[in-house]
């Protein structure tokens, strides 16, 4: 049963929580092979300063997902996040259709998020997602423990995919 009283933390996956390096070079080639990308996420390691904050977060607030992966990737990441002892936690993904950025996707989901319950942070590596939340009234955690590579960046802004 899900606790309205507790303030919310929203946790992006990719960069913040998963590394994803190990993957990225699937996205540097033309065309990239998004497949290929999403089916590498179930074997990314921790990210060891984004599970901590994740883990300390869930002793004062709910912890929600909040990720630019396909909504065919749940099953993975449902197995992967209690694989690493992350609190269960709702989860929002990108239909698999949509392709619009991060910025948009995520900042509409925020916005309902905050409807009614306070959203304490928002923890995200995405520099574009982290100045739209800001500029709309979230905090922002900027998690800067790992460098997304150019090749995911321009395929966050252009493409819509993660």
């Amino acid at each position: 049963m899900i606790d309205n009283s507790r303030p919310l933390a929203v946790f992006d996956l990719d960069g913040t929580l998963a590394d994803s390096a190990h993957r990225q070079h699937f996205l540097e080639r033309k065309p990239r092979d998004w497949d290929a990308f999403f089916d590498a996420a179930p074997t990314d390691p921790p990210l060891a300063e984004g599970v901590r904050l994740c883990l300390k977060a869930a002793q004062e607030c709910e912890v929600v997902y909040l990720t630019g992966r396909p909504e065919r990737c749940r099953e993975d990441t449902v197995a992967w996040l209690a694989g690493q002892g992350l609190p269960a936690g709702r989860i929002h993904m990108r239909r698999n259709d949509d392709r619009r950025p991060a910025r948009t996707t995520k900042l509409e989901v925020l916005r309902g998020l905050g409807r009614g319950r306070e959203v304490r942070m928002l923890v995200d590596d995405d520099e574009l997602v982290c100045d739209a939340a800001e500029q709309a009234g979230f905090r922002v955690v900027r998690a800067r423990w790992t460098g997304a590579s150019e090749a995911l960046k321009d395929a966050q802004e252009r493409e819509g995919r993660t």
